[in-house]
């Protein structure tokens, strides 16, 4: 079984008294339906699961009046057994495939005997949505690919190990070089393998790059199937998502619209890039103006990067033995572009916006994040000169910005430097850590 921090959450919902239905949704295949089936197997004594791709025939259970005493008898007539009260998970899958489903979690979440998730792409949730939402009745956890960590926790690393490396970025001191260098090692595989669950549980159980690699096709192929039939302007969308490998592999990754046709412009194009986000395929990470919070209100929605929702599709997508190429070490192999992603990949999921910075007058900062009010300029540094951080050190002179701390991630254990720079009264820190791992160091 693949841990997921999401289970965690799926807990506290079901402490919760008087709880919501509880909507999962996420880009397809990220493990929506395995989670919900592991938490039901250590939770409730009764699943009753429907899908309604699979089972179309389970919609006209919600054809007629969606009131409890309608549609309870009709959930128990097709699951062919009674369902006990307290002691029963009624799953919804596919929720997007039947909208009226989805209204009548209202009226069954006020009945009250029951417990109801739902699961859906994030593709079909958005542009199928239901008479009525049950707004107010309904929760939602977004769910994404493995993140680091848990992709450490699908190949067997002790949690001891993973709390050590935490408690040195907490306490800013050096990580023990046996546990540094493993897990450098394993961010590389990370790079190559990704977060998708069904290609972390192939390479956990075969340790084949090539056989995780068949998957990583075959998600990419479904990805491909859903733009032909989903999205309104195939070929924007198809070309768009084509062109994020040789647009993140640019010297500044910007998306340029010019790179797909001469004649492209913006607003022809906006509703395409929107698909892909809504579909939780493609990450936006957009430029912001200015680095003082709230950072929402500095953001330039007309220049952005795009990168996929997976580090390791993108490595697939890049083919060419790219993956292979990470695992030796060949850092000139479109290194910058994978660890970029997989910095988006990690921060969305993480619950931070995607941003980034871009003057003329400071240079280009890789990422921005707000935590609490205060904001963290982060660099993510692919080659071996990661001490020359001339973009960091421009903004942290802006006396305006107030900024006190940034992070270069680099190919180094944990550093600190502090500096006063021109301007400042205050000192500004800068703290390496290691994030683009060779297994042949």
């Amino acid at each position: 079984m693949l841990r997921r921090s999401a289970y965690e959450r799926l807990e506290r919902w079901k402490a919760q008294p008087g709880r919501r239905a509880l909507l999962i949704d996420g880009a397809r295949q990220v493990g929506k339906t395995y989670l919900v089936r592991a938490f039901a197997r250590a939770h409730y004594d009764t699943l009753v699961e429907i899908n309604f791709v699979d089972q179309p025939e389970a919609k006209a259970i919600f054809e007629g009046s969606l009131n409890a005493a309608t549609v309870i008898p009709l959930l128990s007539a097709f699951a062919g057994r009674p369902l006990e009260p307290g002691r029963t998970l009624v799953f919804l899958d596919e929720i997007q495939a039947c909208p009226r489903a989805r209204t009548a979690i209202k009226f069954l979440v006020d009945d009250g005997r029951f417990d109801y998730i739902e699961s859906g792409s994030l593709l079909g949730v958005s542009y199928c949505e239901p008479p009525s939402l049950p707004v107010g009745y309904e929760s939602v956890l977004r769910l994404y690919p493995l993140t680091f960590e848990e992709f450490c926790w699908a190949l067997d690393v002790q949690p001891e190990v993973l709390d050590l490396a935490r408690e040195c970025f907490e306490r800013q001191c050096v990580v023990p070089e046996p546990v540094h260098g493993r897990l450098m090692r394993l961010f590389a595989y990370y790079l190559a393998i990704g977060g998708m669950p069904a290609v972390v549980a192939r390479f956990a159980e075969t340790r084949d790059v090539a056989r995780a690699l068949e998957i990583q096709q075959d998600i990419l192929a479904l990805y491909r199937m859903d733009i032909a039939r989903y999205a309104r302007n195939k070929a924007h969308v198809r070309a768009i998502f084509d062109a994020i490998p040789a647009e993140l592999d640019k010297q500044n990754k910007r998306f340029r619209l010019s790179d797909l046709a001469k004649s492209a412009r913006t607003e022809r194009y906006e509703s395409d890039f929107i698909w892909l986000a809504d579909a939780g395929v493609g990450l936006p990470c957009f430029n912001v103006s200015e680095l003082v919070a709230p950072l929402r209100l500095n953001v330039k929605h007309s220049m952005f990067k795009l990168f996929l929702c997976d580090t390791g599709l993108l490595t697939a997508q890049l083919a060419d033995g790219v993956q292979f190429k990470i695992l030796q070490g060949q850092l000139d192999v479109n290194w910058g572009a994978v660890l970029e992603n997989a910095f988006a990949q990690m921060l969305t999921a993480n619950g931070f916006d995607a941003l980034y910075y871009e003057r003329s007058k400071h240079g280009e900062i890789d990422f921005v994040v707000q935590k609490g009010g205060k904001v963290i300029p982060i660099e993510a540094k692919s080659g071996r000169i990661f001490r020359a951080h001339a973009s960091l050190d421009s903004v942290l002179r802006v006396r305006e910005w107030g900024l006190e701390l940034a992070y270069v991630f680099c190919r180094e254990n944990v550093a600190v430097e502090v500096k006063l720079p021109d301007g400042r009264d205050d000192p500004a820190t800068i703290c390496l850590l290691y994030t683009s791992p060779s297994p042949r160091d």
